[in-house]
């Protein structure tokens, strides 16, 4: 499929810049004039997604996450959120709910839940030692249904 736009963003993983990729990813998919349901849906993805990559990619030890964004001519929105992280051992188990590696943290263990309830589809890579990439598309309508705002 065509690519109409797209943009990628390479950032610390500092939790504090969680809300920051989501903003950015929200703004840029507010090309296609999504309903605000949609613009929450894929916030709330993106922060689920960023957030995962901190606390359970990283850790303490730090990094850089990459944050990837496609817009294609058939308005469908694809992110992609890639750490190089510790990477995850049972991704079966990890797609769980309920399950999280850091309870410490009181962590609920929703994340890929989350993300699967509010895109159209959810892909998860990861090899232990070497990181993970989440790939999630939404497709978005188009402002047709007219007057309604997306206040990011």
């Amino acid at each position: 499929m065509e690519v109409t736009n797209y943009f990628t963003l390479t950032i610390p993983a500092y939790s504090r810049n969680e809300s920051f990729a989501r903003v950015v990813v929200a703004a840029f998919a507010a090309q296609l004039d999504p309903t605000l349901e949609e613009i929450n849906e894929v916030k709330t993805a993106v922060s689920e997604a960023v957030t995962n990559a901190i606390i359970h990619g990283y850790g303490e030890k730090g990094g850089e996450i990459v944050i990837t964004c496609t817009l294609r001519a058939d308005n469908t929105l694809e992110v992609i959120i890639k750490d190089t992280g510790v990477g995850i051992e049972d991704l079966e188990q990890a797609r769980e709910p309920l399950f999280t590696t850091r309870p410490d943290l009181e962590r609920s263990g929703m994340g890929f839940t989350v993300m699967e309830e509010f895109m159209d589809s959810v892909s998860v890579d990861s090899k232990p030692g070497q990181g993970t990439v989440v790939t999630m598309t939404k497709k978005l309508s188009t402002g047709e249904q007219g007057g309604h705002e997306t206040n990011l």
